[in-house]
Protein backbone atom coordinates (compact mmCIF):
# COMPACT_ATOMS: atom_id res chain seq x y z
CA UNK A 1 0.00 0.00 0.00
CA UNK A 2 2.64 2.13 -0.98
CA UNK A 3 0.68 4.71 -2.17
CA UNK A 4 -1.08 5.13 1.12
CA UNK A 5 1.42 7.39 2.03
CA UNK A 6 0.54 10.14 0.19
CA UNK A 7 -2.44 10.58 2.69
CA UNK A 8 0.16 12.27 5.12
CA UNK A 9 2.40 14.42 2.89
CA UNK A 10 1.09 17.80 2.79
CA UNK A 11 0.23 20.43 0.33
CA UNK A 12 2.09 23.59 -0.83
CA UNK A 13 -1.00 25.67 0.20
CA UNK A 14 -0.77 23.57 4.08
CA UNK A 15 3.00 24.17 4.64
CA UNK A 16 2.15 27.53 3.84
CA UNK A 17 -0.56 27.45 5.84
CA UNK A 18 1.49 26.39 8.74
CA UNK A 19 3.71 28.67 7.93
CA UNK A 20 1.99 31.54 7.96
CA UNK A 21 0.25 30.15 11.24
CA UNK A 22 3.22 29.86 12.69
CA UNK A 23 4.63 33.56 11.84
CA UNK A 24 1.82 35.12 13.21
CA UNK A 25 2.19 33.34 16.92
CA UNK A 26 5.12 34.52 16.92
CA UNK A 27 5.00 38.23 16.44
CA UNK A 28 1.96 37.60 18.23
CA UNK A 29 4.67 36.48 21.21
CA UNK A 30 7.12 38.93 20.47
CA UNK A 31 4.41 41.87 20.50
CA UNK A 32 3.74 41.07 24.07
CA UNK A 33 7.09 40.44 25.00
CA UNK A 34 7.79 43.78 23.88
CA UNK A 35 4.44 45.57 26.37
CA UNK A 36 6.04 48.09 28.75
CA UNK A 37 2.92 47.46 31.44
CA UNK A 38 2.47 44.32 33.68
CA UNK A 39 -0.18 41.49 32.24
CA UNK A 40 -3.57 42.88 33.66
CA UNK A 41 -2.37 46.58 34.31
CA UNK A 42 -5.00 49.24 34.16
CA UNK A 43 -4.05 52.86 34.18
CA UNK A 44 -5.32 54.22 37.56
CA UNK A 45 -6.12 58.01 38.54
CA UNK A 46 -4.64 58.58 41.75
CA UNK A 47 -5.10 62.19 42.86
CA UNK A 48 -7.22 64.95 40.52
CA UNK A 49 -8.56 68.38 40.93
CA UNK A 50 -5.37 69.85 39.85
CA UNK A 51 -5.56 72.96 37.45
CA UNK A 52 -2.28 71.34 35.04
CA UNK A 53 -0.02 68.90 36.29
CA UNK A 54 3.60 68.85 34.78
CA UNK A 55 7.42 67.61 35.78
CA UNK A 56 7.34 64.59 37.37
CA UNK A 57 10.13 63.18 39.16
CA UNK A 58 11.39 60.40 41.53
CA UNK A 59 13.68 60.73 44.44
CA UNK A 60 15.86 57.72 45.73
CA UNK A 61 13.64 56.34 47.82
CA UNK A 62 11.01 56.11 45.00
CA UNK A 63 8.67 59.35 46.05
CA UNK A 64 7.11 60.71 42.99
CA UNK A 65 7.38 65.10 43.12
CA UNK A 66 5.12 66.47 40.07
CA UNK A 67 3.74 69.92 39.70
CA UNK A 68 0.60 71.64 39.43
CA UNK A 69 2.16 74.46 37.46
CA UNK A 70 -0.65 77.36 37.46
CA UNK A 71 -1.36 76.98 41.40
CA UNK A 72 2.10 77.51 41.56
CA UNK A 73 3.25 74.30 43.80
CA UNK A 74 5.41 71.16 43.67
CA UNK A 75 3.69 68.17 45.19
CA UNK A 76 4.41 64.97 46.64
CA UNK A 77 3.29 61.49 45.81
CA UNK A 78 4.89 59.07 48.42
CA UNK A 79 5.70 55.22 48.37
CA UNK A 80 2.63 54.70 50.42
CA UNK A 81 0.59 56.82 48.50
CA UNK A 82 -0.03 59.85 50.30
CA UNK A 83 -0.34 63.02 48.70
CA UNK A 84 1.26 66.15 50.02
CA UNK A 85 2.69 70.08 49.34
CA UNK A 86 6.50 69.87 49.05
CA UNK A 87 6.77 73.66 48.34
CA UNK A 88 4.37 76.83 47.68
CA UNK A 89 5.31 79.56 46.10
CA UNK A 90 7.87 77.75 43.87
CA UNK A 91 8.75 79.95 40.97
CA UNK A 92 5.54 78.26 39.23
CA UNK A 93 7.45 75.26 38.61
CA UNK A 94 7.59 73.66 35.69
CA UNK A 95 9.54 70.26 34.33
CA UNK A 96 11.98 68.70 37.67
CA UNK A 97 14.85 66.29 37.84
CA UNK A 98 16.93 65.07 40.85
CA UNK A 99 20.87 65.11 40.52
CA UNK A 100 22.55 61.84 42.08
CA UNK A 101 22.96 64.13 45.91
CA UNK A 102 19.59 64.42 46.31
CA UNK A 103 19.08 67.93 44.71
CA UNK A 104 15.80 68.88 42.75
CA UNK A 105 16.30 71.12 39.73
CA UNK A 106 13.64 73.02 38.77
CA UNK A 107 12.65 75.24 36.01
CA UNK A 108 11.43 77.92 37.45
CA UNK A 109 8.92 79.71 34.85
CA UNK A 110 7.48 82.95 36.54
CA UNK A 111 11.38 84.51 36.15
CA UNK A 112 12.86 82.30 33.28
CA UNK A 113 15.54 80.97 35.82
CA UNK A 114 16.55 77.20 37.29
CA UNK A 115 16.48 76.71 40.54
CA UNK A 116 18.50 74.03 42.90
CA UNK A 117 16.26 73.03 45.73
CA UNK A 118 18.30 71.00 48.62
CA UNK A 119 17.09 68.39 50.37
CA UNK A 120 16.45 70.71 53.12
CA UNK A 121 14.88 73.08 50.97
CA UNK A 122 17.25 75.73 50.19
CA UNK A 123 16.68 77.40 47.08
CA UNK A 124 19.63 78.51 45.11
CA UNK A 125 19.19 80.04 41.59
CA UNK A 126 21.66 78.66 39.41
CA UNK A 127 20.74 80.28 35.58
CA UNK A 128 18.67 83.62 35.32
CA UNK A 129 20.00 84.28 32.21
CA UNK A 130 22.22 83.51 28.97
CA UNK A 131 24.93 86.08 28.21
CA UNK A 132 22.95 88.79 29.82
CA UNK A 133 19.62 87.90 28.04
CA UNK A 134 16.28 86.42 29.63
CA UNK A 135 15.54 82.70 29.05
CA UNK A 136 12.38 82.25 27.01
CA UNK A 137 11.04 80.30 30.01
CA UNK A 138 13.12 76.52 30.96
CA UNK A 139 10.83 73.86 30.30
CA UNK A 140 12.39 70.26 31.29
CA UNK A 141 15.19 69.13 32.55
CA UNK A 142 17.61 66.13 32.55
CA UNK A 143 20.78 65.54 34.79
CA UNK A 144 23.23 64.08 33.31
CA UNK A 145 24.73 60.66 35.21
CA UNK A 146 28.20 62.03 36.97
CA UNK A 147 27.31 65.76 36.85
CA UNK A 148 26.08 68.22 34.60
CA UNK A 149 22.46 69.00 33.14
CA UNK A 150 20.65 69.67 29.98
CA UNK A 151 17.51 71.65 29.53
CA UNK A 152 15.33 72.62 26.81
CA UNK A 153 14.30 76.71 26.74
CA UNK A 154 11.00 76.69 24.61
CA UNK A 155 8.68 80.29 24.40
CA UNK A 156 5.20 79.78 26.12
CA UNK A 157 4.03 83.93 26.59
CA UNK A 158 2.77 84.00 30.23
CA UNK A 159 -0.05 85.63 31.42
CA UNK A 160 1.66 86.37 34.44
CA UNK A 161 5.03 87.25 33.34
CA UNK A 162 6.18 90.47 34.14
CA UNK A 163 8.58 90.93 31.56
CA UNK A 164 9.21 92.46 28.04
CA UNK A 165 9.53 91.14 24.06
CA UNK A 166 11.08 87.51 23.47
CA UNK A 167 15.10 87.86 23.96
CA UNK A 168 16.57 84.52 22.77
CA UNK A 169 15.96 82.00 20.06
CA UNK A 170 14.44 78.63 21.35
CA UNK A 171 17.45 76.06 21.99
CA UNK A 172 18.52 73.42 24.24
CA UNK A 173 21.36 74.61 26.79
CA UNK A 174 24.15 72.64 28.62
CA UNK A 175 25.28 73.37 32.18
CA UNK A 176 28.31 71.47 33.17
CA UNK A 177 28.92 70.16 36.61
CA UNK A 178 30.67 73.14 37.90
CA UNK A 179 27.72 75.68 37.11
CA UNK A 180 29.89 77.75 35.12
CA UNK A 181 30.31 78.13 31.27
CA UNK A 182 26.30 78.20 30.08
CA UNK A 183 26.10 76.78 26.67
CA UNK A 184 23.77 75.98 23.48
CA UNK A 185 24.03 73.08 22.40
CA UNK A 186 21.27 72.93 20.10
CA UNK A 187 19.93 75.39 17.97
CA UNK A 188 18.34 74.57 15.02
CA UNK A 189 15.14 73.32 16.90
CA UNK A 190 11.55 74.99 15.76
CA UNK A 191 10.50 74.44 19.63
CA UNK A 192 12.71 71.70 21.98
CA UNK A 193 10.80 70.36 24.84
CA UNK A 194 10.99 66.86 26.20
CA UNK A 195 14.21 65.35 26.88
CA UNK A 196 15.77 62.57 28.35
CA UNK A 197 19.21 60.77 28.60
CA UNK A 198 20.42 57.27 28.94
CA UNK A 199 21.80 56.08 32.36
CA UNK A 200 24.85 55.62 31.18
CA UNK A 201 25.23 59.08 30.23
CA UNK A 202 25.88 58.57 26.17
CA UNK A 203 22.44 59.30 24.45
CA UNK A 204 20.33 62.38 24.64
CA UNK A 205 16.88 62.48 23.44
CA UNK A 206 15.41 65.87 23.01
CA UNK A 207 12.03 66.54 21.14
CA UNK A 208 11.16 69.20 18.67
CA UNK A 209 7.44 69.56 19.77
CA UNK A 210 7.07 72.14 17.40
CA UNK A 211 8.18 70.01 14.46
CA UNK A 212 6.52 66.60 15.74
CA UNK A 213 9.94 65.56 15.73
CA UNK A 214 11.95 63.69 18.31
CA UNK A 215 15.82 63.11 17.64
CA UNK A 216 18.56 61.17 19.63
CA UNK A 217 22.29 62.64 20.17
CA UNK A 218 25.77 61.06 20.87
CA UNK A 219 26.98 62.67 24.47
CA UNK A 220 30.62 64.07 24.27
CA UNK A 221 32.62 63.44 27.57
CA UNK A 222 32.44 67.89 27.53
CA UNK A 223 28.81 67.79 27.25
CA UNK A 224 28.15 68.76 23.38
CA UNK A 225 26.47 66.64 20.94
CA UNK A 226 27.01 64.84 18.35
CA UNK A 227 25.44 62.51 15.43
CA UNK A 228 21.81 63.93 15.44
CA UNK A 229 19.44 61.65 13.94
CA UNK A 230 15.72 61.27 13.62
CA UNK A 231 14.35 59.49 16.30
CA UNK A 232 10.54 59.38 15.54
CA UNK A 233 7.91 61.23 13.53
CA UNK A 234 6.65 62.67 17.06
CA UNK A 235 6.97 65.51 18.99
CA UNK A 236 6.84 65.36 23.08
CA UNK A 237 5.69 67.22 26.27
CA UNK A 238 7.61 65.25 28.44
CA UNK A 239 10.18 61.91 27.93
CA UNK A 240 11.50 59.32 30.45
CA UNK A 241 13.15 55.70 29.72
CA UNK A 242 13.22 52.87 31.06
CA UNK A 243 15.84 49.48 32.01
CA UNK A 244 15.43 48.51 28.31
CA UNK A 245 16.12 51.41 26.51
CA UNK A 246 12.21 51.89 25.88
CA UNK A 247 11.23 55.65 24.97
CA UNK A 248 8.54 57.15 26.64
CA UNK A 249 6.51 60.27 24.38
CA UNK A 250 3.74 62.18 25.77
CA UNK A 251 0.70 64.65 24.36
CA UNK A 252 -1.84 62.87 23.29
CA UNK A 253 -1.65 59.79 25.81
CA UNK A 254 1.69 58.23 26.36
CA UNK A 255 3.44 56.80 23.14
CA UNK A 256 6.32 54.01 23.62
CA UNK A 257 8.97 53.36 21.11
CA UNK A 258 11.81 50.69 21.29
CA UNK A 259 15.51 51.97 20.77
CA UNK A 260 15.82 51.52 17.23
CA UNK A 261 12.84 54.00 17.02
CA UNK A 262 9.71 51.42 16.26
CA UNK A 263 6.45 52.20 18.36
CA UNK A 264 5.63 49.24 20.52
CA UNK A 265 2.91 50.72 22.94
CA UNK A 266 0.08 53.27 23.39
CA UNK A 267 -1.19 53.77 26.82
CA UNK A 268 -4.41 56.10 26.40
CA UNK A 269 -5.10 58.62 29.27
CA UNK A 270 -8.14 60.34 29.79
CA UNK A 271 -7.32 63.40 29.51
CA UNK A 272 -7.28 66.11 27.17
CA UNK A 273 -3.40 66.45 27.26
CA UNK A 274 -0.64 63.86 28.76
CA UNK A 275 2.33 66.57 29.99
CA UNK A 276 4.66 64.26 31.10
CA UNK A 277 5.92 60.91 33.16
CA UNK A 278 8.49 59.36 35.15
CA UNK A 279 9.06 55.84 36.56
CA UNK A 280 8.64 55.67 40.98
CA UNK A 281 7.71 53.70 43.62
CA UNK A 282 9.95 51.80 45.72
CA UNK A 283 10.43 49.20 42.81
CA UNK A 284 10.95 51.62 40.04
CA UNK A 285 8.15 49.64 38.56
CA UNK A 286 4.94 51.87 37.82
CA UNK A 287 4.86 54.95 35.39
CA UNK A 288 3.47 58.29 36.90
CA UNK A 289 1.44 60.33 34.22
CA UNK A 290 0.92 64.32 34.78
CA UNK A 291 -2.43 64.56 32.42
CA UNK A 292 -3.87 67.93 32.61
CA UNK A 293 -6.03 67.91 35.96
CA UNK A 294 -5.12 64.69 37.22
CA UNK A 295 -1.76 62.12 38.17
CA UNK A 296 -2.32 58.61 37.17
CA UNK A 297 -0.10 55.55 37.64
CA UNK A 298 0.20 52.24 35.74
CA UNK A 299 2.36 49.03 36.97
CA UNK A 300 4.81 48.03 34.00
CA UNK A 301 6.95 45.06 33.64
CA UNK A 302 10.11 47.19 33.00
CA UNK A 303 12.22 49.28 35.59
CA UNK A 304 12.87 52.86 35.37
CA UNK A 305 15.95 53.59 35.50
CA UNK A 306 16.41 57.96 36.61
CA UNK A 307 14.58 60.46 38.11
CA UNK A 308 12.31 61.13 35.65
Amino acid sequence: MAYSMNLFKPGLGTILLILLLTCMTTNTLDAADKQITAPGAKLEKLAGDFEFTEGPACDAQGNVFFTDQPNDRILKWSTDGQLSTFMKPCGRANGLSFDSAGNLWVCADETNALWRISPAKEVTVVVKDYRGKLLNGPNDVWCRPGGGLYFTDPYYKRPYWKRGPKEQPECVYYLPADEKDLRRVIEDFKQPNGIIGTPDGKTLYVADIGAGKTYRYAIQPDGSLKDKHLFCEMGSDGMTIDNEGNVYITGKGVTVFEPAGQKIQEIEVPEKWTANVCFGGQDRQTLFITASKAFYGIKTRVKGVDSQ
